[in-house]
């Protein structure tokens, strides 16, 4: 059965960075399910019209139409029961559904004012005057000016927003416990995001939680680390710094 994921990319196709969309490519390597990751750009929604809808990730599953990341890993757990399950039963998909509405109301809103201001350069040339202008009109203010404090705001995101992150990977190397889950993948892709579109470490060293980073990175044969971080990878996205 083939599949394909519709996937948020850059200007070089390789430069893959939605938190939503690595949410779904992970959940799909926990399955251990193979899908073609079809770049989509800003400015192309009528490439998604068979959806019935104009944001990313998408999964086409065979003849089966699913959006939202959310939806995605409940649909991948259903469908394939069979498969290295996402939730380990139906309180850890409860749980998994609190950690998903904090990260997208807490943690990305953080993640984002540090790092947006970063993204443009990254896009198409056809996209980044709708990024400029729907993110600035998010934040009520230039897009440069949205990022001009992260150095000041950086230590209260560490010390107070990841406190509970840090505590619980300090007892346990995952956030399902002894093994990943998909909280772990909805958490991680803030950090992808960050990792991909800026050369501003939201982490510092001997951190519980950039511990627990790296070895997300290293999962399911490193599909995540190999998307270079902005800090070191060559091509368009260095060049862009």
């Amino acid at each position: 059965m083939s599949r394909t994921l519709y996937d948020l990319a850059g200007e070089d196709p390789a430069c893959r960075f939605s938190p939503f969309c690595w949410r779904s490519r992970l959940a799909l390597a926990h399955k251990g399910l193979d899908a073609e990751a079809v770049p989509w750009r800003f400015t192309e929604p009528d490439r998604l019209a068979f959806s019935g809808q104009g944001k990313v990730p998408v999964l086409v599953d065979g003849g089966r139409v699913v959006a939202d990341s959310w939806a995605i890993a409940c649909w991948l757990e259903d469908r394939y029961p069979d498969r290295p399950s996402l939730f380990d039963g139906e309180g850890g998909r409860a749980v998994s559904r609190f950690v998903n509405a904090w990260a997208d109301g807490v943690l990305h809103p953080q993640v984002a004012r540090m790092v947006v201001t970063d993204i443009p350069p990254l896009l198409a040339p056809s996209d980044r005057a709708y990024f400029r202008e729907s993110r600035e009109q998010r934040f009520g203010m230039p897009l440069e000016r949205v990022s001009a404090d992260r150095v000041d705001r950086v230590g209260a995101f560490r010390r107070e927003l990841l406190h509970p992150l840090r505590v619980t990977l300090g007892q346990q190397p995952w956030l399902g416990g002894e093994a990943p889950c998909y909280a772990d993948y909805i958490v991680f892709g803030a950090f992808q995001w960050a990792r991909v579109c800026s050369d501003f470490e939201l982490l510092e060293d001997g951190d519980p939680v950039a511990a627990w980073r790296e070895r997300v990175l290293d999962l399911h044969g490193g599909v995540a680390r190999a998307v270079p971080s902005r800090r070191m990878a060559p091509g368009p996205a260095a060049a862009a710094q």
